[in-house]
């Protein structure tokens, strides 16, 4: 059962990005981070990033951590939410599939030990980037509504998190 929390449990867990702390990240090392958009970033049927989440972006400018996102969404919904941020990104990732974590790694031509993997999923985000080596953290997601691939998901998800909780491996407060 080890390999299951070594794989599905998050580093970290934080109610939105807006937890996230910068200068803590900063401070450890940090200089890079792989963010998922849908429902991570901003509600999946969100077209545009809010006032927030930009000043979110410039924050991390501003400590020199450069930001790529990459979903599994397609090339027009990454595409123009990441234009309008001027960030990379990649769209159809596959995530958990580890490609699109290398990929992202090294266009910002950072090291494994330098990236953090922000997303609302356990089963593509935090197993995507815990497969890597990578530290995550996964975020509550904005919207409580999510399409049929993701319903599914989370269905599974609950159930790991149930078992990590029984098992006292989870030290944070959900709401």
């Amino acid at each position: 059962m080890g390999m299951i929390k070594n794989y599905f449990m998050p580093n970290e867990y934080v109610q939105s990005i807006f937890q996230i702390d910068f200068q803590k990240l900063s401070a450890s090392g940090v200089k890079g981070i792989v963010t998922d958009l849908d429902n991570t970033l901003v509600g999946w049927d969100e077209a545009a990033p809010t006032e927030a989440v930009k000043n979110w972006f410039d924050k991390a400018r501003a400590l020199g951590i450069t930001v790529t996102i990459v979903s599994n969404n397609n090339e027009k919904r990454v595409g123009s939410f990441s234009k309008s941020l001027n960030v990379d990104y990649i769209f159809k990732a596959k995530k958990p599939r580890g490609r699109a974590f290398d990929r992202a790694a090294k266009s910002m031509q950072l090291d494994p030990s330098e990236i953090v993997v922000i997303g609302d999923q356990m089963l593509t985000d935090v197993f995507g980037g815990n497969r890597r080596g990578l530290f995550t953290i996964m975020v509550v997601p904005v919207k409580q509504t999510d399409g049929f691939i993701t319903k599914f998901n989370r269905m599974i998800e609950r159930r790991l998190l149930q078992h990590f909780r029984k098992k006292g491996y989870i030290t944070w407060e959900e709401n």
